[in-house]
């Protein structure tokens, strides 16, 4: 089974502090990694994690603020230096053209990277290839800023009991998935009296926003939140002024949406200690935590979760 985890290669706002750095967020899921809003000091970031920048094979850029994409010119380059030979896909808003090739070009290096474009213009799904389906919303930042969806595609289990009941193994376990039923010693097997259609789980990536009904839409039912929580209730004033949230408004969202886990991050530099955060989103929603830089979240597959 491939590795399911969220590592946090850095957690601050615009501001990176002694313990945190610029933003950034890899998902390794499905023998795929999605880097989020690599901030300046990313690609340093990989080396303290112990985790080969190669691992990427898609970068999403919510917005043109300098700490959601400082580190995207970098770990291109970075990725080109490993002479990566999968694509690497980049999603980001088409409003943002001029920025992303100012970062991808921004110095002389001899560019073999196979780079896929993703410049989003509406929302909605942006990308389904079968492994992965993409949506993308806009979400209220005071410029175009993206909110992402990440789905997996839905997966077939089998039950062991079942198939060892029915005397299936091997090529015949194979057979029966392609066709559907089998006929063993007489009796007509049935594809779904030994297995069950696994529906595949949702991440949901909210970075930079007011409180908005997008936020919600994205987060629905998701195994996963990851949301900001630049500032504490007490400096509500100043979150909606710079078009943020609080740790309470996250944990608003994930209650409205019934999201699974609430991870907390893009702390203002204002605070040392985030665990207040953490306690106050708790306060509402008990399963949040709060980022660290290097802290690994697992996702494991639940078998059991059925369409």
């Amino acid at each position: 089974m491939t590795v399911r985890d969220l590592i946090i290669l850095g957690c601050s706002s615009q501001q990176p502090t002694r313990y945190r750095n610029h933003g950034a967020y890899l998902f390794r899921w499905n023998g795929e990694g999605l880097l989020f809003d690599p901030g300046e000091g990313t690609q340093r970031q990989f080396i303290f994690a112990n985790v080969a920048p190669p691992t990427v094979t898609r970068i999403f850029i919510s917005h043109f603020h300098g700490d959601h994409c400082l580190g995207l010119g970098s770990m291109l380059m970075r990725l080109n230096i490993d002479k990566v030979r999968h694509p690497i896909h980049c999603y980001y808003p088409a409003s943002g053209k001029r920025y992303f090739d100012r970062l991808r070009y921004g110095t002389i290096y001899h560019d073999t990277l196979t780079v896929i474009e993703h410049p989003i213009t509406e929302e909605g799904v942006v990308h389904d290839d079968g492994n992965f389906c993409i949506e993308a919303l806009y979400l209220e930042h005071g410029v175009e800023n993206i909110g992402w969806r990440v789905t997996e595609s839905d997966s077939r289990k089998f039950d062991k009991a079942k198939l060892d009941a029915a005397g299936l193994k091997g090529p015949l376990i194979r057979q029966l998935e392609e066709e559907g039923r089998l006929i063993i010693n007489g009796q007509e097997i049935l594809l779904d009296e030994v297995s069950h259609i696994r529906r595949g789980d949702s991440i949901a990536v909210v970075i930079d926003t007011l409180p908005c009904q997008n936020a919600i839409r994205l987060a629905s039912h998701a195994r996963l939140l990851l949301c900001e929580s630049t500032y504490l209730d007490e400096h509500r004033q100043l979150a909606k002024d710079h078009h943020h949230l609080t740790a309470l408004q996250a944990a608003e969202i994930a209650v409205a949406a019934q999201a699974k886990l609430l991870v907390l991050t893009h702390f203002s530099a204002r605070y040392l200690d985030v665990r207040p955060h953490e306690r106050e989103a708790q306060t509402l929603f008990p399963n949040t935590i709060a980022a660290d830089d290097f802290k690994v979240v697992p996702f494991p597959v639940n078998p059991k979760v059925p369409v």
